[in-house]
């Protein structure tokens, strides 16, 4: 396994772990969003990066990192939710069934990133965490067009597409970050 896959590994892993334990303090309320509801918390978590990072101040306390892993954990969320659709009944996901679907979606984009690393060399190594940022807010802004089309498009990609590369984003992020919390 290559060193990418590896830190990809490590990062979803801690993004697995807290996706679990907030399923056992929450369950699955997450079920009665829809997924415009899903792109607009995945805005505010982008957009809060994005404040930070031009302000180079924070008032609350929770970091960067703790966001780009709410970035990641919202997008498997919204691709569950593609899935199954919503649900009035916030108990209808068990913890084991809930955490086979976020493995499934977080595998799938694990296949995307290495597909992609593959054709373009890692270039993502070579930006910014704030070019990272906004290249989210950009899919982000595409997702809710595409949304607002009722999810319509004429040669681009749909939501999901997007959903994966937001993920892939904030796990290259997050592996900047702790490259950069190791030196």
């Amino acid at each position: 396994m290559n060193k990418t896959s590896e830190q990809f590994e490590t990062i979803i892993n801690v993004c697995k772990d807290i996706f679990v334990k907030k399923m056992k303090d929450y369950g699955s309320a997450w079920r009665v969003l829809r997924a415009p509801s899903l792109t607009d918390q995945i805005f505010i978590k982008a957009q809060r990066i994005r404040s930070i990072e031009e302000k180079g101040t924070q008032k609350i306390q929770e970091d960067i990192r703790s966001e780009y892993i709410g970035i990641v954990n919202y997008c498997v969320i919204a691709l569950i939710q593609l899935e199954l659709g919503i649900s009035n009944d916030s108990d209808n996901l068990e913890l084991q069934k809930a955490t086979q679907l976020y493995e499934k979606y977080i595998y799938k984009a694990k296949s995307l990133m290495e597909d992609k690393n593959h054709d373009y060399g890692e270039a993502w190594r070579d930006m910014r965490i704030g070019s990272l940022t906004d290249i989210i807010l950009m899919k982000l802004l595409r997702t809710k067009q595409i949304e607002d089309n009722n999810g319509k498009t004429n040669i681009s990609e749909g939501v999901d597409a997007n959903y994966y590369d937001m993920i892939n984003y904030s796990v290259f992020a997050l592996i900047k970050i702790m490259e950069t919390n190791k030196q």
